[in-house]
């Protein structure tokens, strides 16, 4: 550099136009070129390389009576001990009086992408002889969510990313009697879409034949659109026809009917999850054997980004425009 200023001094190349200047690359250090191809789609790296660097969360609930397999489900979807249970329980954590809830939170790497992921579970839903407003806990900790969202959010300074704990979706398991679903399914379903995204599954549908498995789902949805609960993914934001084209396509098959496991066998030669019974092995991950891989794909592969954003833009976004009006009022 200091030879280049000299040399400068001396002798004053001629001026060349702007308009005739010719761009060429700078050479650098590797990763610090200062010209070089200019397009939209670089944007998409930018953006890539800063969420790999921060990371996202993602918090997911999972609903449900005991002994439908909550917490092998969730597993088996992230293939990690996600969720853990106590080994020995003792009598009281058999049977909760109340419905309580327990937060696990995880750091997820892959490909050098970090996901915080949290999961919340809720030991005693619908395990009581009377199960009225049992769904009340769910509510109160879903809103305390939207709470301390809404509280970081008006400071006058903020934080720089405000820390999600925001439910962005509820996984409810149906239990698989292969009848009409029980007025605890249909009000807790009620109540809880108004807030946040419901996906119901069917739990162990390895229980089910198929004919049984289809006729249950038809029913299933006869009785959300009888009694207008809108489960995830709802109809009123589907706004590219695109979407809408595959949403409408995952309509059809809700709700899942899934079987988790956490064990793996032996089948041709592979190591595969899945439920070993008299009769074979039930293959987790197999489309033809169980519907698993639609709801991995729908929270995961395809529509995690999804559930945020709706859970940010309406279900949020209801919630904070109440509160503002409630504090407003004289």
């Amino acid at each position: 550099g200091s030879n280049l200023e000299s040399e400068e001094h001396i002798m004053e190349p001629p001026a060349v136009p702007e308009e005739e200047m010719p761009l060429t690359m700078t050479s650098g250090p590797a990763g610090c070129q200062l010209f070089g191809y200019v397009g939209i789609e670089a944007v998409l790296d930018q953006m890539k390389i800063k969420t790999m660097k921060t990371g996202f969360e993602f918090n997911v609930m999972v609903v449900g009576q005991s002994g439908l397999g909550k917490s092998t489900m969730v597993n088996t979807l992230f293939k990690s001990k996600v969720s853990r249970k106590a080994s020995q329980p003792s009598q009281e954590e058999r049977i909760p009086k109340t419905v309580q809830l327990h937060s696990i939170t995880h750091v997820i790497e892959e490909n050098g992408v970090k996901m915080k992921l949290t999961v919340t579970d809720t030991p005693g839903f619908g395990d009581q002889i009377n199960n009225e407003n049992c769904w009340d806990p769910i509510i109160k900790y879903i809103n305390e969510q939207y709470e301390r969202y809404l509280r970081e959010e008006i400071l006058i300074t903020r934080k720089r990313k405000i820390p999600d704990t925001r439910v962005h979706g509820c996984v409810y398991f149906v239990p698989p009697t292969g009848h009409w679903l029980r007025p605890l399914d249909l009000e807790f379903m009620r109540r809880l879409s108004k807030i946040v995204n419901v996906v119901p599954v069917i739990a162990k549908a390895d229980t089910l034949t198929l004919e049984e498995r289809a006729e249950f789902k038809q029913r299933i949805q006869e009785d959300l659109k009888t009694h207008a609960i809108s489960v995830y993914p709802q109809e009123d934001f589907d706004q590219d026809p695109d979407d809408r084209a595959l949403n409408d396509r995952i309509r059809e098959k809700i709700p899942f009917a899934v079987v988790g496991a956490d064990q793996e066998h032996q089948v041709n030669g592979k190591r595969v999850l899945g439920r070993k019974t008299k009769w074979g092995i039930i293959e987790v991950e197999n489309p033809e054997h169980c519907e698993f891989p639609l709801l991995r794909d729908l929270l995961i592969r395809s529509h995690l980004q999804d559930l945020k954003d709706i859970t940010h833009n309406v279900h949020y976004e209801s919630y904070r425009v109440r509160r503002l009006n409630e504090s407003n009022r004289p």
